[in-house]
């Protein structure tokens, strides 16, 4: 399934305009761009220096060693001439004579000559000093351990790309398919309700939700538009933080493993210890993009109400309109109520959720929706006589919602809830 759109729409008279989808699917692009890039400089600095210097202070072998040689070695940088000391020393491993000219594990280099032939200075040919070894190849060698602080400083680039990027895609994602009027009373509450609006009716029922930020949008065909519920966007959230924390500590190891082949001296024990995380990896990744596909490649889902809070026994008339380019094997807007109690089994808070009432309002099998042609249907919403009213305290709750669910062929199933708020008959019997 695709979904079209065009590079200019128009906007008003003969005025043209960019395609906010296009600049929508570009400033996804650009910072999906910036979260890659952190995500993969993240994971090869982890890999070439946080790692191997935690290996060095962890993992390596002591053995002594004879220093034969040393030198103060020169590179040209872009900023001029930097300097690192390089040591030769020979050195045995189980039975096994080495030579190589080893420093630190990061061969770092300094513009700072007097500092670096200082630390060179430590050592004397001929002398006899403790050097450590890689345990995974004795060649590996080092006469300097510890900590660095500037590799951890250099964290702050990448994790910033990370924050930035993926700050970005979940912004676009929150706004894909979001109207003007709902962005707009995001911004800021907008007083529709007149007497409703007060908190008249929320001190007689004090455990009734309130309804008012669900009434601060204004529709375009009825009175109010419902907004979508944030458990699906909280959920992407959630996914990718765990995607990319999880995918990044498992590629650190898989670095390892797969130099490891390269190399000629596989790690069969390691291969088989990451080969489990590495598929749970890929199958966060698939279900990321399963989500997303779901959050964006599904045209907008917007829904209005005649009036808002909802009353046991009367009749409001709902406006659904579903966009896209879809074709769909069904779709269904259905009330539907949840319970949730919340109990406490030793020093456990456990928390139990079931669907009391489900209501169809209205059912459409075997259809398509073509791009730019919104499906727009009107349905009406009877609301039962003596049905439970919303109720939320500590331990106990039940919401009510109108979910949209949508069963697309080739493409994820969706489903999107718009909470509303079922208020209790006021005393003396009369409705606003």
């Amino acid at each position: 399934m695709s979904r079209s759109f065009r590079i200019y729409q128009k906007k008003r008279g003969h005025r043209r305009t960019g395609s906010g989808t296009l600049a929508g699917l570009g400033e996804t692009l650009f910072f999906g761009l910036f979260l890659l890039g952190g995500c993969v400089g993240l994971v090869a600095i982890l890999a070439t220096l946080v790692i191997p210097e935690w290996r060095v202070n962890n993992e390596f072998g002591e053995t002594t060693c004879v220093v034969r040689g040393k030198e103060l070695v020169e590179e040209n940088g872009t900023e001029g001439p930097a300097y690192r000391p390089e040591i030769t020393i020979e050195y045995q491993v189980d039975a096994e004579r080495f030579s190589a000219k080893t420093s630190d594990i990061a061969w770092a280099s300094s513009q700072d000559r007097q500092a670096q032939q200082a630390a060179l200075d430590q050592f004397e040919v001929g002398g006899q000093y403790r050097c450590w070894y890689d345990p995974l190849d004795p060649q590996v060698v080092v006469l300097v351990r510890g900590y660095s602080w500037w590799i951890w400083l250099l964290l702050i680039i990448p994790i910033s790309f990370i924050c930035i990027g993926g700050g970005g895609v979940l912004y676009r994602a929150w706004h894909w398919g979001k109207s003007a009027e709902r962005r707009a009373a995001s911004a800021g509450p907008i007083s529709l309700r007149g007497r409703d609006s007060n908190g008249e009716s929320q001190k007689a029922f004090p455990t009734v939700p309130s309804p008012t930020d669900m009434t601060n949008s204004p529709g375009t065909t009825l009175r109010f538009r419902l907004p979508i519920s944030s458990s699906a966007i909280f959920g992407l959230i959630v996914l990718l933080v765990v995607c990319v924390l999880w995918n990044t500590i498992v590629a650190v190891f898989l670095v390892d493993v797969v130099k490891g082949f390269l190399e000629g001296r596989p790690n069969w024990i390691e291969t088989f210890v990451v080969t489990p995380f590495a598929l749970v990896g890929l199958f966060l990744i698939f279900v990321l993009f399963r989500q997303l596909l779901i959050t964006t490649g599904v045209g907008p889902t917007l829904l209005e109400i005649s009036n808002h809070p909802l009353y046991p026994g009367r009749t409001y008339e709902l406006f659904l309109s579903q966009a896209g380019r879809l074709r769909l094997h069904s779709l269904e807007l259905s009330m539907v109520g949840t319970e949730a109690a919340r109990y406490r089994q030793g020093t456990d808070t456990r928390t139990e959720t079931r669907c009391v009432h489900r209501q169809s309002l209205f059912r459409r099998e075997k259809f398509e929706i073509h791009g730019g042609v919104p499906l727009e249907v009107r349905c009406r919403l009877d609301v039962p006589v003596g049905i439970m009213h919303s109720f939320k305290s500590d331990n106990n709750e039940l919401n009510w919602n109108l979910v949209v669910d949508g069963k697309v062929a080739g493409w994820p199933d969706y489903e999107r809830s718009f909470p509303v708020v079922i208020h209790p008959e006021p005393s003396g019997g009369t409705r606003p």
